[in-house]
């Protein structure tokens, strides 16, 4: 009887600092977008920005459809996605001196505000979609530090 309380405390605290580690990595990534980059502003002040900026751009249709391309992400991470991926789409549209958000840019900036092992589901949403990918290869190609170093070459 002995042995198996020991066994059961031994995996209440291997899970207790699994889960522990997990969460510590979460907070420490959350951590390292509040550091002021280079420019003086961190990662996170920069998605600010950028909602402020384009908040007036945006018509209900292209909502929608951010909010269709990214249901596929789970709950618990769906408000961080979507705001770091709005973000891309108003950096984009800044880029551009658009005066609204459009389909075209939504989806460039969703291509780009996303990692690449998240393409095929994107894919895969604007397939169901019937929304022609063609236009956008050469943006799935792209990684979003090659992104940043168009955007600076052409500025």
């Amino acid at each position: 009887m002995s042995a198996i309380v020991d066994y059961l405390i031994v995996l209440w605290g291997i899970l207790l600092i699994s889960l522990m580690s997990i969460g510590g990595f979460f907070m420490f990534r959350k951590f390292l977008k509040r550091l002021p980059k280079e420019d003086g502003k961190s990662t996170l002040d920069w998605e600010e920005y950028y909602m402020e900026k384009t908040r007036h751009m945006w018509k209900d249709d292209e909502k929608k459809l951010l909010e269709e391309l990214v249901s596929p992400v789970p709950e618990l991470f769906r408000d961080v996605a979507r705001q770091k991926i709005a973000s891309k789409i108003g950096e984009v549209a800044l880029n551009k001196k658009q005066r609204t958000i459009t389909q075209d840019i939504l989806i460039e900036g969703y291509i780009i505000a996303t990692p690449k092992r998240d393409h095929k589901f994107l894919r895969k949403k604007l397939r169901e979609k019937e929304i022609d990918v063609t236009p956008y290869e050469s943006l799935f190609e792209l990684s979003p530090d090659t992104y940043r170093n168009l955007k600076k070459r052409s500025q």
